[in-house]
């Protein structure tokens, strides 16, 4: 089973599913919001929150990201977020085009901490933070620098 990369976001889920699907060419969008289920009458939801997404997802070339707004009256049991460096969402592809292109689309609005570039563990290896302050790395090859490594360890 694999892992999928769940983000939250304080109320700009809906803006951040558009800049992902579209920057990562997403084959499949899927997004629900709060009003979109029958509320409790004994528990109204506050207007604001009624727009929110409560649970989506984007497909794109093999992979898959989840994302939701994290309600305010929620805040008290989660606490609040704090943009991203506690979670980095990795794309390893062996297509350097394609790979370069998922690179400058999501760098768009945000902060390239090191551009796309040949290293010693990768062909071609690179780290941004996005608009929406979510940490990316991009690598071409990682899964055979893994397993270089750990064959030599043997």
């Amino acid at each position: 089973m694999p892992a999928i990369a769940y983000l939250n976001f304080d109320g700009i889920a809906e803006q951040a599913i558009e800049f992902y699907s579209g920057a990562l060419k997403a084959t499949e969008v899927k997004k629900v919001k709060f009003k979109d289920f029958p509320q409790d009458p004994n528990y109204p939801m506050p207007e604001n929150e009624l727009n929110m997404i409560m649970e989506s997802s984007i497909e794109f070339g093999g992979g898959k990201i989840m994302m939701s707004d994290l309600l305010p009256s929620m805040k008290t049991v989660t606490g609040e977020l704090t943009k991203g460096s506690n979670v980095w969402i990795s794309l390893v592809n062996e297509d350097k085009q394609e790979l370069e292109e998922y690179f400058n689309r999501l760098s768009v609005g945000g902060h390239v901490i090191m551009p796309l570039s040949d290293t010693p563990w990768s062909s071609c290896f690179g780290m941004l933070v996005d608009q929406f302050g979510v940490c990316w790395k991009f690598n071409r090859d990682a899964d055979k620098f893994l397993d270089n490594v750990i064959a030599k360890q043997k």
